[in-house]
């Protein structure tokens, strides 16, 4: 079992009510995939900002090495590190697994992020759809998740989050392969959940709608019409500071006004 880092605050002292309190705040390790940009980049984001340590992963490693440099710039006492994969692949998600492992660190939170959409409708979206997303949305958190687990049940702690999506819950049009995908991301999600209860370890599903990130850029939607990726960072966090015999499962946000 690794040691807990605490820093402990300054004592401080009501002067109205006398009452005297002492801040205790745990630096908690904090692992995201697909953390380059969108919702991952948020989320390392809000954590960053209240004081934890980062270890961030994405496909592009040089909008990886941006982000986590700008990260380290805004908030310079919090540890940075970070390592490029393409976690589609197995053998580069075990990989990842192994660096995050050799860090010798208790993995207090772990955020699934990564993923990717080609739109399109079972019956006409390009072949080898389904095999990309299910990849990419699937298979990735899978793999990732089942290589560290061993190591979060060892500490007997930890919080894992998987990014799905509204098309994990209700088909759409243009959907096809990709709500698939996100389908089986959540069925992965509930199971683990029930797993892990007696481990001690948190499983949380976030189903977001539509949130404005790099990919809504171009659309030309207004976007004070969805969600702002930070809406999500706040709510993954929130959930993240209950007391140790509470649990969120499932995360569902809309804009709004609803669903595109």
């Amino acid at each position: 079992m690794q040691p807990v880092t605490c820093n402990l605050q300054p004592v401080t002292c009501n002067p109205r009510s006398g009452i005297i309190r002492v801040s205790y705040l745990h630096h908690m390790n904090i692992f995201i995939t697909g953390a380059s940009r969108g919702l991952g980049r948020a989320i390392a984001e809000k954590f960053a900002s209240e004081g934890h340590q980062l270890y961030l992963s994405a496909r592009n490693k040089q909008l990886l090495e941006t982000a986590a440099d700008e990260i380290k710039r805004k908030w310079p006492a919090v540890k940075v590190k970070f390592q490029g994969a393409d976690i589609s692949e197995k053998e580069e998600a075990l990989q990842l697994g192994d660096w995050l492992l050799q860090q010798k660190i208790n993995i207090d939170v772990v955020v699934n992020n990564a993923g990717s959409f080609i739109p399109g409708s079972v019956h006409n979206e390009p072949d080898g759809a389904l095999e990309k997303m299910v990849a990419v949305n699937l298979y990735s958190a899978y793999h990732l998740t089942r290589k560290i687990l061993p190591a979060m049940i060892n500490q007997g702690s930890g919080h894992i989050f998987n990014v799905c999506s509204i098309a994990s819950l209700k088909a759409y049009e243009n959907g096809g392969a990709y709500s698939i995908s996100k389908f089986a991301l959540l069925g992965f999600t509930r199971n683990l959940r029930e797993e892990m209860k007696e481990h001690n370890i948190k499983v949380t599903a976030i189903l977001p709608g539509a949130a404005y990130t790099d990919s809504w850029a171009a659309s030309g939607i207004n976007p004070q019409r969805i969600m702002e990726a930070t809406d999500i960072a706040e709510l993954v966090y929130s959930a993240t500071q209950l007391s140790p015999q509470a649990c969120v499962e499932e995360i569902i946000v809309r804009p709004q006004l609803g669903d595109l």
